[in-house]
């Protein structure tokens, strides 16, 4: 009897190799100056961390530092359709602060008078697109009334010794 012939079947090359891969990605890091970098940064020991930690350890670059955090804070508690809404209504309120050029000039500066004045407390057209506004300014200036010693502990409302 014929004993059976074992066969491998190698796989088709579908790319290059990994070693291929490695060598023309160490060759683009050593074109774009990337390796010069790393190795610069290895050579020089810890003063390009000196310089990095005493830049920031300024108070300036701390108020910075936690400035951008509170913002951050803040807009990830935020849906994106509001953010929509309000980044888009804040454009729109610009393009007609701006708009005031094209107005008639005694309609932009001429007052309601007593009768125009009268008119304008009956518009429930004009109060409700007002109430959000009033509304906004109450809750600000509810915020604003706040002491806060801590913004991170305010927000999450654990204690923080930072």
């Amino acid at each position: 009897m014929a004993k059976a012939i074992e066969y491998q079947v190698e796989p088709p090359k579908i790319g290059p190799t990994a070693e291929e891969e490695l060598q023309r990605l160490l060759q683009t890091l050593h074109e774009h100056g990337v390796l010069r970098l790393a190795n610069d940064l290895v050579a020089s020991n810890n003063e390009w961390m000196q310089v990095i930690v005493s830049g920031l350890s300024r108070k300036g670059s701390l108020n910075t530092i936690q400035n951008i955090s509170v913002l951050l804070l803040a807009l990830s508690t935020i849906p994106p359709e509001r953010m929509y809404k309000l980044a888009f209504g804040l454009r729109d309120f610009m393009a007609e602060l701006s708009r005031e050029e094209e107005q008639p000039e005694s309609a932009s500066n001429s007052a309601p008078g007593a009768r125009g004045a009268w008119k304008m407390l009956h518009d429930d057209e004009l109060w409700h697109s007002l109430t959000p506004l009033l509304n906004g300014l109450k809750a600000f200036s509810r915020r604003m009334e706040e002491e806060v010693d801590k913004p991170i502990s305010s927000f999450s409302g654990k204690p923080s010794d930072a």
